[in-house]
Parts: structure tokens; C-alpha cells; sequence
């Protein structure tokens, strides 16, 4: 075997290697591994011998991006894996990191699509992406709407605490159209809806004649971080095209999710 040969294989090697420490990783960092692995388990679920994972298992424990249990012998992530993760969370830019699904559900939808945060008892645009359509939504990035009449605003409230629902309510539920929720108890029922159905509408009640479909994302904590809608003519985003754009809306707002370090 020639030089050349024998660095193509080291190279394959070491590749191999590494693929199987992550998958390690992978494996105890998912929710079957929430108390950790025995030796089997991992053997078993990665479907690798112990002399391999024992040999992978070294340098992890190193590092400490794995540990070991000295009672139990159960493997588990390490304090290092949650200390790579804090970095990568506090350099996430919410919109670098939705615009280009943003992009991909404007393409899928042909409508204007946002994200959206929560500024109790209002929202503001954060980003968008617009339509090419000729007739289109003009919202700007930066503008703020009531919460309790608008598609995002409403994905966000059915996942807020107590609290702050309830604070957006004594603030007040302005009637913009005549179909507006102006009562509690409308409101409660359609945030009832939204957190079994998994997305929200704005059925024109925002604003006349406009249709919105939104849904909430999520962080890594769990809780209702920003929102992403698809808003359009209400003659193009008709009440037939609402579970279609749903299922759309609430597929982008997992993938944000996901990227944000979600686990639900």
C-alpha cells in the first residue's frame, strides 16, 4: 500500500470515527436517554460492540462532553454539551435564523409571510417576506398590532402564562372589525382551539378583508418564543385554504423550533 493509500484510509477511519462519537452524543442528548445509558443500552440502540463505544466513550468523558455515572454506570451528556449550547443560543439572531424558512414558505404559499414577537399587549413584526403577488400586504418590519386580533398575536397567547393573558385582557379587546373577539370569553374559547388545533387564524379581525394563519415557535425552554404567520387577501387566503396553509405554517414554525433548540 502506498503513502498515498494508507492516508486515504486513516482518513476514512478517523471519518468513521467521528460520526460514531456523535451519534454517542445524538443518542444520550435524545428523549429515550433522559436518565442516561448503561454500556448495553448504548451497544444495543447504536448498534455497536463495547470495545468500540468503550474506545469512543475515552475522549468524550475527557472532555467531559459525556459522563459517567460512578453509582449507577449510566453514561449521560456532559456539563460541556450544556455549556457549547448556551454559546450557540446566545449568538442565535432570531432573524438569521427564520429568514430563509421564511423565504421557503412564501414559495410554498405565494402570500407574505412574518415573524413575529410579543410586546404584551401588542406584537411587533420582526421580519418578512413579501408576496409577488400584485396585490399584496404592505405591513412594515418594526410595526406593532393588538395581540388579541391578530393571527400571531393569538398563537402567542394561547401558549403565554396565565398572567399575561390575562393582563391583555383587562388591558382591554378594541373592536378593528366585526369580527374582532371582544369578549373573554371568545377569546379563551379561540386560544382553547388554537393550542389543540396547533395554529391560529385571524379570521378578518384584524383588519378588513385580510385572512392570517400562524403558529407559534418555540425555544429551548419550552416556551412561545416568536410566531410565524402567512397573511393575505382574505379572496386568495379563503377559509377552504386554511388547513393547507396550516399545516404549512405550523411545519416552518417546528423547523424554527428546532433551530431555536426545541424539544417539543
Amino acid at each position: 500500500m502506498t503513502t498515498t493509500d494508507e492516508k486515504a484510509t486513516a482518513a476514512r477511519n478517523n471519518s468513521a470515527s467521528l460520526r460514531r462519537a456523535l451519534a454517542i452524543l445524538l443518542h444520550l442528548g435524545g428523549d429515550d436517554a433522559v436518565r442516561g445509558a448503561t454500556l448495553s443500552e448504548l451497544a444495543s440502540g447504536l448498534s455497536m460492540n463495547k470495545s468500540t463505544l468503550l474506545r469512543l466513550l475515552a475522549p468524550l468523558c475527557e472532555v467531559r462532553l459525556v459522563e459517567q455515572d460512578a453509582d449507577t454506570g449510566r453514561y449521560r451528556l456532559g456539563w460541556r454539551t450544556a455549556q457549547l449550547g448556551q454559546t450557540y443560543l446566545e449568538r442565535l439572531d432570531l432573524r438569521d435564523t427564520a429568514h430563509d424558512v421564511l423565504e421557503q414558505l412564501t414559495a410554498d404559499t405565494g402570500e407574505t409571510t412574518y415573524l413575529v414577537i410579543a410586546d404584551l399587549p401588542e406584537v411587533v413584526y420582526l421580519d418578512k417576506v413579501d408576496s409577488l403577488q400584485p396585490v399584496r400586504m404592505y405591513s412594515r418590519i418594526g410595526s406593532r398590532q393588538s395581540a388579541h386580533c391578530t393571527g400571531v398575536g393569538k398563537a402567542l397567547l394561547a401558549h403565554a402564562d396565565a398572567d399575561a393573558v390575562n393582563a391583555v385582557i383587562a388591558h382591554g379587546l378594541p373592536q378593528r372589525t366585526p369580527r374582532t373577539h371582544t369578549t373573554e370569553a371568545a377569546l379563551r374559547a379561540d386560544l382553547a382551539v388554537i393550542r389543540r388545533r396547533g395554529y391560529a387564524v385571524d379570521d378578518i379581525e384584524n383588519e378588513p378583508d385580510i385572512r392570517c394563519v400562524a403558529a407559534p415557535v418555540f425555544d429551548h425552554a419550552g416556551a412561545a418564543a416568536c410566531a410565524v404567520s402567512v397573511s393575505g387577501p382574505a379572496g386568495r387566503v379563503t377559509a377552504e385554504r386554511v388547513p393547507e396553509l396550516g399545516a404549512l405554517v405550523a411545519a416552518a414554525a417546528e423547523e424554527i423550533s428546532r433551530r431555536l433548540g426545541a424539544r417539543r
